[in-house]
């Protein structure tokens, strides 16, 4: 997994696709557990030139993190993600595709994985269709090395495919909710990333 540190724009010395392999892997880790204090340390810590979307996104993230407090964003993430019962927001692909959980969406994004090879830890809980586990993924198909599998065109697949159709709501969803803080500017960064992605793959 990378880790905050590692993710900057327009740096001389890392490429296009290391950066997008990056921010996916900084938004698996912040979409699949509450940030550690280490990680929120990172990425107040790092800095990002330029006046671009995603850029100023980035920022706005970067000073959510400037002094934010472990317990405070893991009580807001249990509450917004978590909670007793069903959570404030979901982030399964499943419920915004087809309006509740394990369904035919999953199935398929299962069948996919297979295909692709990648299968679930057995230490995760959480269905394949979570946002986080998507994001790691996409992280996956950019960053590895198995030009069989792992290249643009599956990369475009499976975000159109398990991606596209529902993450913009689920992100409409974190940042119109009135007890996301910090969550709100993770919502934003990864709404803006996607936006970028889309237009992206559509171009490709």
């Amino acid at each position: 997994m990378s880790t905050a540190q590692t993710m900057m724009f327009e740096s001389a010395d890392q490429g296009e696709e290391t950066a997008r392999a990056d921010l996916y892997g900084v938004l698996a880790s912040l979409f699949s557990m509450p940030a550690s204090q280490p990680m929120l340390d990172a990425i107040g810590a790092s800095d990002a030139a330029g006046d671009a979307v995603l850029e100023m996104a980035w920022s706005e993230l970067v000073d959510a993190c400037k002094g934010a407090d472990e317990e405070e964003v893991r009580e807001e993430y249990e509450h917004l993600f978590i909670g007793v019962g069903k959570p404030e927001v979901m982030l399964y692909g499943s419920y915004y595709l087809a309006g509740f959980l394990m369904e035919k969406p999953l199935a398929l994004l299962r069948t996919d994985l297979a295909a692709l090879g990648i299968e679930r830890a057995d230490a995760v809980v959480e269905s394949e269709d979570h946002i986080g586990t998507l994001c790691e993924v996409m992280r996956y198909l950019i960053a590895s090395d198995d030009v069989v599998h792992a290249n643009l065109a599956a990369q475009r697949r499976f975000f159109a495919d398990h991606m596209q159709q529902w993450v913009l709501r689920a992100c409409d969803a974190i940042e119109s909710h009135p007890d996301a803080f910090f969550y709100r500017h993770v919502a934003h960064l990864a709404r803006s990333f996607f936006e970028v992605e889309m237009v992206a793959f559509d171009m490709a």
